[in-house]
């Protein structure tokens, strides 16, 4: 997907290309698990769906839970979404800053001579 370390640097459009890549990538990502965290909540916890898709974003947001749980199933869940969400985003903000970092990277391990080219 990138430049290999002898390569030029990529053009702009490009470069540009593979940040609105990475945008839907997590964008989709987000979009599944928010999905995944609402249906739990609905039919584990058995929440309504306004009270799911708060419940879904304050956990995947890391705000924490708003209503209280009544369940052990549902607690479970909750506890699983949780750390689900934390290790989401640390992959998120990878696929995001993937393009960026490694243009600057690349853009400081280039050759004067394959500037000059």
């Amino acid at each position: 997907m990138f430049e290999r370390k002898h390569d030029k640097l990529a053009s702009k459009a490009i470069f540009l290309r593979r940040v609105a890549a990475s945008v839907l990538m997590a964008g989709s990502l987000i979009s599944a698990a928010l999905c995944v965290g609402v249906l739990g909540y609905r039919y584990i916890a058995g929440f309504g769906w306004v009270d799911s898709l708060l419940e879904a974003s304050m956990i995947l947001g890391g705000m924490g839970p708003i209503n209280p749980l009544a369940t052990a199933a549902a607690k479970i869940f909750a506890a699983g979404y949780a750390l689900f969400s934390g290790l989401l985003f640390i992959a998120i903000m990878g696929i995001l800053l993937a393009p960026a970092i490694h243009r600057m990277l690349h853009k400081f391990h280039i050759d004067e001579d394959d500037l000059r080219t």
